[in-house]
């Protein structure tokens, strides 16, 4: 009666549990503990490699960023010269790096679906080609595909030569192929293009707000509101009448046959080619695999029912199978794109100028080897993380939630 009592008046005379045996506390207490673990050791090895640097009478530190490069990049995206600083150079690989990854992935995430369904085709010629895709990549080192394309492949395009005759003979061609890489024409942006982009990335923005508007529509009505041609209509029409408004603020500047070289236009050299190629097209090979596990993945009940009601086998795959699959496929794909990105510093070898490869020529410039393997350390971190981070959140938005 008196505990009753105790109750009803606001108290409780429940047992207190001591910290030591609370969970939530212990997860701190343990977590708090690694990381003062982890910045010792990172503290003791950066204070001992100090020392002994200074012992050799080697200066430490990243003053060294802000001097002369005094070397020249093949590949750049932004404004560089032999003029610029070290952290300039460091910024032009870290773009590279970047590009070569974003495409990369996307390339080997198509391909790999593609072969992927191909191996659990009923075709038996499509069934086998990718049989053969995905045996021949995944038992060969990634650093051998990189030399085939560089080597078997790019470096017996035409010469240059060649592509001066074919410009003679095609005087309206914009296009050109050779060893030397790919000659196209290059954008030249004029005034108000950056209100043309505002508008397609606005038009982007809107699409995928109507699209979840029209999901929660369907939910409620039962009934789908148009989404294809309304977001074609945003994210293609609505830039494209930005861009007649504004007069057509594009031109190009077109590749033209100079004595020895080309000039004018943009060129895509054989060494991002073959690095960009052998890459997407190794890791393909192993999302190929995840993707057709993942499709076995799902009860084959689920395809019965679907060509019960009548679908095919296409829709069946790409609107019953695939959206299942995708619980299991993301988890492992989140893998093979961080080691896409990790096996770009490959690039050494063909010597396109990705972060390593820029990192390796100043190193012998300017000795700092603990301060170049420091930020070379630093960058993968930072974006193997936010990799992560994004497919985590991916991973979570199609994960089945219990109602």
């Amino acid at each position: 009666m008196a505990a009753t009592d105790a109750r009803m008046q606001g108290g409780d005379d429940r047992p207190k549990v001591s910290l030591l045996y609370n969970q939530a506390f212990r997860q701190i207490v343990y977590q708090a503990l690694t990381l003062l673990l982890i910045g010792g050791v990172i503290y003791f090895a950066w204070t001992n490699a100090a020392q002994n640097l200074a012992r050799a009478n080697m200066t430490s530190g990243f003053g060294f960023l802000n001097s002369r490069a005094g070397f020249d990049v093949a590949q750049s995206l932004i404004a560089y010269s032999s003029d610029s600083t070290y952290f300039r150079a460091l910024q032009v690989g870290l773009l590279n790096t970047l590009v070569i990854g974003f495409f990369g992935i996307i390339t080997a995430t198509i391909v790999g679906l593609l072969v992927g369904i191909g191996r659990l085709s009923h075709n038996w010629l499509i069934s086998r080609l990718s049989t053969v895709y995905v045996e021949i990549f995944r038992n060969i080192p990634p650093l051998l595909v990189i030399f085939f394309w560089y080597l078997g492949v790019l470096a017996l395009l035409p010469a240059i030569r060649t592509i001066f005759q074919h410009a003679k003979d095609n005087p309206g061609a914009v296009f050109f192929v050779s060893n030397r890489g790919i000659y196209m024409p290059a954008p030249v942006f004029g005034e108000g293009f950056g209100i043309v982009a505002a508008s397609l990335v606005a038009g982007i923005a809107a699409a995928v707000l109507y699209t979840i508007w029209a999901n929660r529509r369907q939910l409620a009505t039962g009934k789908r509101p148009p989404v294809l041609w309304v977001n074609m209509a945003l994210v293609i029409l609505l830039p494209v009448v930005v861009f007649t408004l504004l007069g057509a603020p594009l031109s190009f500047d077109y590749p033209v046959p100079g004595s020895f070289n080309m000039s004018g236009g943009m060129v895509i050299g054989p060494e991002f080619l073959a690095l960009y190629l052998a890459l997407s097209l190794y890791t393909a090979s192993f999302i190929a695999e995840i993707v057709r596990a993942g499709i076995r993945g799902v009860a084959k009940g689920q395809t019965e029912a679907a060509y019960a009601l009548g679908l095919r086998s296409g829709p069946t795959t790409r609107l019953v199978v695939l959206p299942q699959a995708l619980r299991i496929i993301i988890p492992p794909l989140t893998s093979q794109y961080l080691n896409l990105i990790k096996n770009s510093s490959l690039a050494v070898a063909v010597g396109y100028a990705d972060l390593v490869a820029v990192g390796g020529t100043i190193l012998n410039q300017s000795g700092k080897a603990v301060e170049i393997i420091a930020i070379w350390m630093a960058v993968y971190v930072t974006i193997s993380l936010l990799t992560s981070l994004f497919m985590n959140w991916f991973n979570a938005k199609m994960a089945l939630v219990e109602r």
